[in-house]
């Protein structure tokens, strides 16, 4: 900065004495810097930034961006239950025209079971009338598949595609809701302490999941197939629990349990895994961020079909069990034969060889792979309609 010339004095009129004008104030030089206080100041301003940017270090690669909407757990159970009815309304109709199919060429006798599926679990039933009144010995002189569709669909109304589906619903319904819910609160739970990229989570809650509905239901899938057996009333039927607790324990409840979880167990862990990675790889492809119906829909079919033969073996020594369980229960047989699942495994393998133990591969995966696509896509959906409708309340 110029400073200006100081003023020349000047002679007043009828003064002797001089008046100088007053210059600008001078300029006081700053004290030397105090160097000790400056870096302490610096010292506690870094720490002070540090404490302060420490959640942001850590927070997810999505929180950077727009705040995730979570869906509650009651929404979450809404999601799985839609998927669930739909999925057994979708693929029932398959499991009942291969059943008809069968007892045309096998008719059904009084006191046989068997395997009814909905595409969310097998449950096993019994043959417990004569005549052609029970909906799977209705004659229809089917020459395939097709023919069957359309003849049942003509003659008994396409209502009986779906015969004998309610009272499965009672328990796989249920079922879904508990397993599909569980799966998403623990990979929520995990995620946040295990962070975001950590690949072994969907194994883990897919595990602790299934463990869980498998454990749950067991207990009402025996009680099921009992009423189904015997008509039992109610009092009958608490009489029937009451009796096998006092006789065998509580355990006895869970007959059936191990080959279950051999089975379900593995499934779940290779299907969530596959999946969530497949879906990645897909959304990486197509250049997306967030998948899309048809992409939730191929992983889902795709880990399913992978899973569902890796897992065949164990379904075929379940199958296996559970038919000796009910000869056994129903005193057609003395005593359980070799109801270990690895001695049944060996008899299979004695018998058929290796390849004894993916009997019935192709009808499961024409089962497993469309149930699994439906479900996966149409939960995922449901939760995407209620993640917006979330966002749209916070807006207002």
């Amino acid at each position: 900065m110029q400073l200006a010339p100081p003023a020349r004095p000047t002679r007043l009129r009828g003064h002797s004495h001089l008046l100088r004008l007053p210059g600008p104030p001078a300029l006081q030089p700053f004290p030397p810097p105090d160097f000790q206080l400056l870096m302490l100041q610096t010292k506690y301003w870094s720490i002070e930034l540090r404490k302060r940017l420490k959640p942001v270090k850590n927070m997810d690669p999505e929180a950077a961006g727009p705040p995730i909407i979570k869906v509650t757990p009651l929404q979450q159970m809404i999601a799985s239950c839609t998927g669930a009815i739909l999925t057994s309304l979708m693929v029932t109709p398959f499991d009942v025209v291969k059943i008809r199919l069968q007892a045309q060429n096998n008719p059904f006798s009084k006191g046989k079971c068997f395997l009814y599926s909905n595409g969310l679990m097998d449950h096993l039933c019994v043959c417990d009338e004569e005549g052609n009144k029970a909906w799977y010995k209705k004659p229809g002189r089917f020459q395939g598949t097709l023919d069957a569709f359309l003849k049942i669909i003509r003659n008994e109304g396409i209502k009986s595609l779906w015969s004998g589906l309610p009272p499965t619903l009672v328990m796989a319904v249920p079922a879904t809701v508990i397993y599909f819910t569980c799966y998403d609160q623990l990979t929520v739970l995990l995620r946040s302490k295990l962070g975001e990229g950590e690949s072994h989570i969907p194994i883990v809650a897919g595990i602790v999941a299934r463990l869980g509905a498998v454990t749950v239901i067991s207990p009402l899938e025996l009680i099921r197939t009992k009423m189904q057996s015997k008509k039992f009333s109610y009092e009958e039927l608490h009489q029937f629990v009451s009796k096998k607790v006092s006789e065998d324990g509580w355990i006895s409840l869970w007959k059936g349990w191990a080959p279950t979880v051999l089975r379900d167990v593995p499934f779940s862990a290779m299907y969530w895994y596959n999946y969530e990675v497949l879906k990645k790889w897909l959304c990486a492809k197509s250049g997306l961020c967030e998948p899309t119906f048809m992409i939730n829909f191929t992983s889902g079919a795709l880990s399913g079909s992978f899973a569902a033969v890796v897992t065949l073996p164990f379904d075929v020594v379940k199958t296996q069990k559970q038919t000796q369980l009910w000869m056994y229960d129903s005193r057609k047989i003395s005593m359980p034969l070799q109801m270990s699942t690895w001695a049944i495994m060996k008899n299979i393998v004695a018998k058929n060889g290796f390849s004894g133990l993916f009997t019935g591969l192709i009808p499961r995966l024409i089962k497993i792979a469309p149930a699994c696509a439906v479900m996966i896509s149409t939960y995922e959906f449901a939760k995407s309609f209620f993640q917006k409708q979330n966002a749209r309340r916070q807006q207002y």
